[in-house]
Formats: C-alpha cells, sequence, structure tokens
C-alpha cells in the first residue's frame, strides 16, 4: 500500500515577508514545527534552493511564483498568500502540478476602508497641499477648494467585501454612497447601484477604486474615464497598481481637472523597502501616495496569519480546500488525530 501520510514534524513550512509571528503561532498550535522563516522576501536562487524541500510557502506580495520556481519546488503541497491579491503567483503552473493556492480575502478589509475614508477626509479638505507648502515654510490659510464630507457623493468601483464596508463607514460621515459593480448587488444601508460607469465617474465627488487585477480592469481608469470625472472631484485607488494609467492621471491632475487624488499602489513598486520609489506623481503637492499599506496594520495582519495558516494546516490535516482560488471547494471533516499525529496527502510523491 502507497504511504499516504508524513510526521508533521517532517512537514516543512518555508514562510518568507515578515508574515505576522501569528502565523507561526498557528502552526505550532497545530503540531508543526518545521518552520523556516525570512523577515524579508528572498531573491529568485535563495527561494528556489529554500524552496526545494518545502511542503508549504508562505508568501506576501513582494514574491513572485513563477513557472521557474516552481519546477525548483518537487515536495511543494500548497501555496499560501498572506495578502488578498494572487496576482504574483502563477496559477496556472501551480494548478497543473496539482497544488493549491490560499490567500485572505476577508482579514484586511477594515484597515483598508478605514485608510480610504481617512485620505478621502483629508483630500476633500486640502490637508496634502496644504501640509506640502507648510513643510517648505508657505503658509496658505484658505477655505477655497475646502469641503465638509457630509453631502458630498461617493462613487465605488467594485462592491465587495471592502467597498461595502467603505459605503457604511462613508453613510455615517452624512456622504451620500453609490457604487459601480460588474454583478447586480444587494446595497447596505443607503447605497445606491448605478448601472454604468460614465455615470458614476460623471456624478461623484469622490471615486474610490476596489477591484482586482484582471484584463478587464488593466487601465480601467484611462484618458476617456478620467475626463468623465466631476470636474474638482478626487481620485483613490487602493485596489491595484495596473488599473489605474498613472500617464493620465498626471494629465488630469495638470490640468486641474481633477482636485487631486491618493494612490497606494502602482504598476511598478520596489521589492524591498531598502530599494528607491520613483513615480511621476511624486511633482503634485496634491496628491496623497502611499507605499501599498492599505492592509498593512497590526490587527490586519494578525487576521490574515489567522486565516492562511489555519487553511494550510487544515489541507495538511484533511485535505480541505475551502476557499482555495485555483481548486474546486472541498470541505473535510476533521480526521480526529492529535497534532503530533501524521497528516495525509493527496500528492504523495510530493510528500515524501
Amino acid at each position: 500500500m502507497a504511504k499516504v501520510s508524513l510526521e508533521k514534524d517532517r512537514i516543512k513550512f518555508l514562510l518568507v515577508e515578515g508574515v505576522h509571528q501569528s502565523t507561526v503561532d498557528n502552526l505550532l498550535a497545530a503540531g508543526y514545527t518545521n518552520i523556516e522563516y525570512h523577515k524579508g522576501a528572498l531573491d529568485t536562487e535563495a527561494l528556489k534552493a529554500s524552496i526545494r524541500d518545502a511542503h508549504f510557502v508562505g508568501i506576501r506580495s513582494r514574491t513572485h511564483l513563477s513557472e521557474e520556481v516552481f519546477a525548483a519546488a518537487e515536495k511543494l503541497v500548497a501555496v499560501g498568500c498572506f495578502c488578498i491579491g494572487t496576482n504574483q503567483v502563477d496559477l496556472k503552473a501551480a494548478t497543473k502540478r496539482g497544488i493549491p493556492v490560499f490567500n485572505a480575502p476577508f482579514s484586511n478589509t477594515r484597515s483598508v476602508a478605514e485608510m480610504v475614508l481617512g485620505e478621502l477626509l483629508l483630500m476633500l479638505r486640502g490637508i496634502p497641499s496644504a501640509n506640502a507648502k507648510a513643510h517648505r515654510g508657505e503658509w496658505q490659510k484658505l477655505a477655497v477648494g475646502s469641503f465638509e464630507a457630509r453631502g458630498k457623493r461617493l462613487g465605488i468601483i467594485g462592491y465587495g467585501h471592502i467597498g461595502t464596508q467603505l459605503g457604511i463607514l462613508a453613510e455615517g460621515l452624512g456622504m451620500k454612497v453609490f457604487f459601480y459593480d460588474i454583478e447586480n448587488k444587494l446595497p447596505l444601508g443607503n447605497a445606491q447601484q448605478v448601472r454604468h460607469l460614465s455615470d458614476l465617474l460623471n456624478m461623484s465627488d469622490v471615486v474610490t477604486l476596489h477591484v482586482p487585477e484582471t484584463l478587464s480592469t488593466k487601465n480601467m481608469m484611462g484618458a476617456e474615464e478620467l475626463a468623465l470625472m466631476k470636474p474638482g472631484s478626487i481620485l483613490i485607488n487602493a485596489s491595484r497598481g495596473t488599473v489605474v494609467d498613472i500617464p493620465a492621471l498626471c494629465k488630469v491632475l495638470a490640468s486641474k481637472h481633477l482636485a487631486g487624488a491618493a494612490i497606494d499602489v502602482f504598476p511598478e513598486e520596489p521589492a524591498t523597502n531598502s530599494e528607491p520609489f520613483n513615480s511621476p506623481l511624486c511633482e503634485f503637492d496634491n496628491v496623497i501616495l502611499t507605499p501599498h499599506i492599505g492592509g498593512s496594520t497590526q490587527e490586519a495582519q494578525e487576521n490574515i496569519g489567522d486565516e492562511v495558516a489555519g487553511k494550510l494546516a487544515k489541507y495538511s490535516d484533511n485535505g480541505s480546500t475551502l476557499s482555495a482560488v485555483n481548486f474546486p471547494e472541498v470541505s473535510l471533516p476533521a480526521h480526529g488525530r492529535t497534532p503530533a499525529a501524521c497528516c495525509t496527502f493527496t500528492r504523495t510523491a510530493r510528500a515524501c
């Protein structure tokens, strides 16, 4: 009979990019002690060397699992993305090897929604420009271009977990919430769905993006869409860097068609904190630029660690693929083993 189990202390977890300590705590509590932990991202060659004998790998957004990396991962059983997105993983390469990919689509929604709300308030009051000028020794006490959030129209593009939370928070400030989504969605609170993107852009005082990275969303906010936005309105992007055409955004900012923007994600981002950041948006005082930190709160990272570590341990223990992004979802009952017991793999060739 073929061997279908492996002792837990022989199952290696490779964790990179400083995933939260809750990840390690959850794995240890589940009986997994063979953990290789790295505070930063690994370059391709170092990643290939470390992943060669790993059964599970946990990454964040900076680590790219390409066909080349998967080819070197001789024992890999599953991937955990400790973030919402999975575009850094070659899902086709993972799927053809029978490797499920898990993520955390819900754990940082509150953090992102709160950051967008904060940026919205700052932008409406013109704080970014006032702050930049004050740092340069300029004193401009003006009410021109400064507005309350109450009564303003918030247009949400992508009414998912983040968009819905943001809408509820914004209503608490007295904002009128509208949203556009490619699917019919049940509104929460008093939000109203708008059927056409152009209508949402025309009517909104603030437009915020909360969509995934797909072929259909690439540069969805290009020159034509930006021109449709209400004069003096504000654009916020805390979704994916490829969603906004940055050169086109620079043009509407330079022409003063938009009052400003807040951008947290970019088409190209530094791989590490030691690398320089460059963007044509840096020249604008009325633009908030943040280094992809929408979900970077202690609460969100702890929640993500709990969620993804739990999914990996459950898959290792009994093969459950619930919420895997590239596999049919199968929820299986626990086997009733103790944490020190063996684990069952459906792909036994990689478990040994």
